[in-house]
């Protein structure tokens, strides 16, 4: 099993699995822009030798500054983590809920985070016949039936890669209850303005918003995200902070890709192309592809094939390609696989070993 730790990405357990190097692999189980890391990381990367010998700065005073500029909100409404797991585990340990509610299949750190408090969870389950999408009818449901006071949503959520309506998050807020929005994969909607609530997350004291930096600038290694909401609910998450939280590298290196603007353009031109691409080559294999509005697809194994995810999964990998085996996800059976979305050629070799590996697993 390649997510031994909970994700995919996981280089060291592929090798071991394998038994060939770590760079040998094309990876498609972890969800970075492969057009980064942008260009001012390496310059940072050579600068920090000189810095390196200082204590960061405890509150994050540029990286929150920048942030506030670029959303357009107050930096008092920013609080900065160790990458968006941290501040995931966080805001639940501060609102302690006794019942969280889940949009199902979603990221499995919102259940460890609540289950690492003894609280107990409300499944929402989402259908595959309606993409996986939530509506206004479960909505509705939840808010009669689950007594939850939290409610953790990704938008785009992972692996299915939908946005939630804004509206519907706004009538769980209605309805009295606390609201967390990941937005991990919000910067490649090109139009995140209509859907991201990040705005509203610093005006209102029942409404957090978290983002990660890693995703779209391919920073993985470098631990950074932050989350927008109104100061005094911050100030709970401050308390149980670890001090030092967040490293003067990645400070460094998250103020810096903020000016990327060239990149984030050409990230957005190359997602609009390559995404439908992918999409048309995988349904001609049979695949059921969900398409979100990120740099992952959501894939179910064709039927006919009797297989599973975990088989196709090691076949790819003995080919030197890693995909996400998708069952790993509340709410996900066993023909569900997640791939992420490359440049042509890498996407080219994934098709080509899907086409061999799909054959052999039937023989």
């Amino acid at each position: 099993m390649l997510e031994r730790y909970g994700h995919g990405g996981d280089m060291h357990t592929a090798e071991e699995a394998f038994g060939r190097a770590a760079d040998s692999f094309l990876d498609f189980s972890s969800n970075m822009n492969p057009l980064g890391p942008p260009p001012s990381v390496k310059k940072k990367l050579a600068d920090y030798a000189e810095l390196i010998d200082r204590y960061p700065d405890p509150a994050v005073r540029g990286l929150r500054k920048k942030l506030a500029h670029h959303h357009g909100i107050d930096e008092q409404s920013i609080m900065i983590g160790n990458g968006a797991a941290e501040l995931i585990d966080l805001v639940v340990r501060s609102l302690n809920p006794r019942v969280t509610a889940l949009a199902i299949p979603c990221f499995d750190e919102y259940g460890d985070a609540v289950r690492k408090i003894g609280g107990s969870i409300y499944e929402i389950a989402l259908s595959a016949d309606n993409r996986f999408m939530l509506d206004p009818e479960a909505v509705g449901s939840a808010i009669e039936a689950s007594a939850a006071s939290l409610y953790m949503l990704g938008s785009p959520n992972n692996p299915t890669g939908q946005l939630v309506d804004p509206k519907l998050i706004m009538a769980l807020l209605d309805s009295g209850a606390y609201v967390v929005v990941d937005e991990a994969f919000m910067d490649f909607v090109p139009d995140e303005e209509r859907y991201s609530l990040v705005r509203e997350a610093a005006m209102n004291d029942r409404l957090f918003v978290i983002r990660s930096m890693t995703k779209f600038y391919s920073i993985p290694g470098i631990r950074l995200g932050y989350i927008i909401g109104v100061p005094k609910s911050l100030s709970g998450l401050r308390r149980l902070q670890v001090a030092w939280s967040v490293n003067s590298l990645a400070q460094m290196i998250g103020e810096a890709v903020l000016e990327e603007r060239e990149f984030a353009r050409l990230t957005h031109s190359w997602l609009a192309e390559e995404r439908p691409w992918l999409v048309r080559q995988l349904n001609r294999l049979g695949f059921e592809v969900n398409d979100g509005v990120t740099n992952y697809l959501l894939l179910r194994i064709p039927r006919e094939l009797r297989t599973s995810a975990s088989m196709l999964q090691l076949a790819m990998g003995k080919e030197g390609v890693l995909i996400r085996d998708a069952s790993r996800f509340p709410g996900l059976d066993h023909t569900y696989i997640r791939v992420a979305v490359k440049r042509r050629t890498q996407n080219e070799a994934l098709v080509e070993t899907f086409k061999r590996c799909l054959f052999e697993v039937t023989e």
